[in-house]
């Protein structure tokens, strides 16, 4: 299976129907509010995994009854509440595809193909059991479910191996050490701009409005753009920086995310000011 995957994260062939889903996905998630919410944006991280649950838990407990005599109707009202939540689930997670890196489209392409297989055969199981047909129901259920399991372990390859919609830059605080660390004269800084700076050989930004400064990982959480080449914005009266790769767009006072495709929020460091020279540390 290792071996398979990493063939398809290589496999450019799948290039071509990804990028017409991927535009197609765009075109119909066009207004920002929208992509925001399934990004996860409103949680401050993606709202995919927590939306499976869902339908995931009702087909396995269905399987579960299918397998016990008498529980026909609760095995037909799980499965039916399964293929019916599965349906917003896709939809956030075809969002959060939209947005990857092409090697990531290209498994995540074979994972959303092996969830519709899934979600066919257990709306095909709904059909059979409403008209009467429940042997045939449990089969195509079974199969759903071993497709959709499918689907997770390819979407378990996806979010660990590739590291799709986790935290891009969270994992550089590890080589911060600890205590404070001198990051230049206070006076020296200039109001309402951004500045790169390096702690430990980790790049992070300063942005002072007034006498705060805020420290802020310059990674995105996205795919890693340089958030210290972003413009600042004022969205809501806040001071915002929108990352130059994809837009993804953090409030500069405390890091929560405002706009995706990020949907996690980006690490501030706390601050002091020292003898007239600012430093900061792991929180």
């Amino acid at each position: 299976m290792r071996a398979l995957l990493t063939k398809i994260e290589q496999n450019t062939r799948l290039d071509g129907v990804g990028d017409r889903l991927q535009r197609a996905v765009q075109a119909t998630l066009r207004p920002q509010w929208l992509r925001d919410l399934l990004h996860g944006v409103p949680l401050g991280h993606p709202l995919h995994p927590a939306m499976v649950q869902v339908p995931v838990g009702s087909w396995i407990s269905a399987a579960i009854l299918d397998l016990m005599p008498g529980q026909r109707r609760a095995a037909t009202t799980l499965t039916a509440v399964g293929t019916v939540s599965a349906v917003p689930a896709a939809v956030a997670g075809l969002n959060d595809w939209a947005a990857l890196a092409p090697d990531q489209r290209r498994v995540g392409l074979v994972h959303a193909a092996a969830n519709s297989i899934g979600l066919a055969c257990y709306a095909g199981s709904l059909a059979a059991r409403f008209s009467g047909r429940h042997s045939l129901g449990r089969m195509l259920s079974f199969a759903g479910l071993g497709a959709a399991s499918m689907g997770a372990y390819i979407g378990g390859h996806l979010a660990y191996k590739q590291g799709a919609q986790v935290n891009q830059s969270i994992s550089e605080m590890h080589l911060i050490s600890q205590g404070w660390h001198p990051l230049g004269d206070m006076a020296s800084l200039p109001q309402r701009q951004l500045i790169t700076r390096e702690i430990d050989d980790v790049s992070v930004i300063l942005y002072r409005h007034g006498d705060d400064v805020t420290v802020m990982l310059e990674r995105c959480p996205h795919q890693s753009g340089p958030l210290g080449q972003g413009e600042v914005q004022e969205i809501d009266g806040h001071a915002c920086v929108v990352c130059p790769w994809h837009g993804s767009t953090f409030r500069l006072n405390g890091g929560e995310v405002v706009h995706g495709p990020s949907g996690n929020d980006q690490q501030v460091l706390p601050t002091r000011i020292r003898d007239g020279v600012l430093e900061a540390r792991l929180p």
